[in-house]
């Protein structure tokens, strides 16, 4: 028996069953970019591979501050969320020795499929509307935010960006896939992309090394590979994560950002008793989604505050 690393309250750093991450994905996988399938094997660090001087580690996070509805003319009824999302970036220097805020916005917006929504003003506060395809069943609402919050973290770490430098995303690319020299970083694993065999190398790795590079085949897909963090548990699934770069480089590229990312991402770390995520949740990453979560601003006086707008504007527009 193993215990997870993380905090209960957190999930589990992978969805369980005997095997592993649950659920099979229906992904076409390409399992021989780096290595032919019948010679897949852990890879260690290769000579002669330094990690960046600059490393920008960008994330984002959102909250729903208050669901609302609207009341059309014809008597129809929409639902609605008022969202808060902020996007960052961490610079660390490995040169210096060195991490700070380079940067951070902060968004709010109204999501509703409501025809007749405008903006609400909450106090100082502002919702722009945010219109959203079909009926906008409440359920689907909150997904709606991750659009514009990824188009905010593309945002602000372009601004932030040099030459030569290295950027890791939070969780897949998605459509960040065309930003140059940069990593998907996913920490939970959902779905088993690889067979049973292959999926063995991927448990057997040792803390500082990484699977072969293999592509996922799909309008979405890319190069990705597993590696394993420093960890003191035996488990399995301990301290794996996915990384993940854009199919548009040639293999020889996705190969070279692997390597670098296997000098680069086990020093970012945490460990359990500094994170209840550890050792997956970077440590530059956790300090980021503690100072955004703080410039969202507090939860209660935003719900206050639109609880008055619409009380001073029946029905909520």
């Amino acid at each position: 028996m193993f215990v997870d690393a993380w905090d209960p309250g957190y999930g589990a750093s992978f969805e369980a069953v005997p095997g592993g991450p649950a659920a099979p994905s229906r992904q076409q996988v390409d399992a021989e970019v780096e290595l032919p399938a019948v010679d897949w094997r852990a890879i260690d660090v290769r000579p002669g591979v330094q990690a960046p001087d600059v490393v920008l580690l960008v994330d984002g996070v959102r909250r729903i501050d208050a669901s609302v509805w609207t009341a059309e003319s014809d008597g129809a009824s929409f639902p609605g969320v008022a969202a808060s999302y902020a996007a960052g970036v961490v610079r660390c220097d490995l040169v210096q020795g060195a991490a700070r805020l380079a940067g951070a916005q902060v968004r709010r917006g109204l999501f509703t499929a409501s025809p007749s929504a405008r903006e609400v003003r909450a106090g100082t506060v502002r919702y722009p509307v945010h219109r959203v395809s079909g009926t906008g069943e409440l359920n689907k609402l909150q997904a709606a935010v991750q659009g514009p919050l990824t188009a905010l973290e593309v945002e602000v770490s372009g601004a932030a960006r040099i030459d030569g430098d290295l950027l890791v995303v939070d969780g897949p690319l998605r459509s960040r896939r065309q930003l140059p020299r940069t990593l998907g970083y996913v920490k939970t694993q959902h779905s088993q992309y690889l067979d049973a065999r292959l999926t063995a190398v991927v448990t057997g790795l040792r803390a500082g090394q990484r699977s072969p590079v293999f592509r996922l085949v799909t309008a979405w897909g890319g190069y990705s590979w597993y590696l394993r963090l420093p960890i003191s548990s035996g488990a399995p699934w301990a301290g794996i994560v996915r990384v993940e770069c854009s199919a548009e480089l040639a293999e020889s590229e996705a190969i070279a950002l692997a390597d670098l990312s296997l000098v680069t991402l086990p020093r970012f770390a945490s460990t359990p008793y500094k994170d209840p995520r550890a050792p997956q949740n970077l440590i530059p990453i956790a300090g980021l989604e503690r100072r955004l979560r703080a410039l969202l601003g507090d939860a209660r006086l935003l719900h206050r505050a639109l609880t008055a707008a619409a009380r001073g504007r029946r029905p909520l527009r």
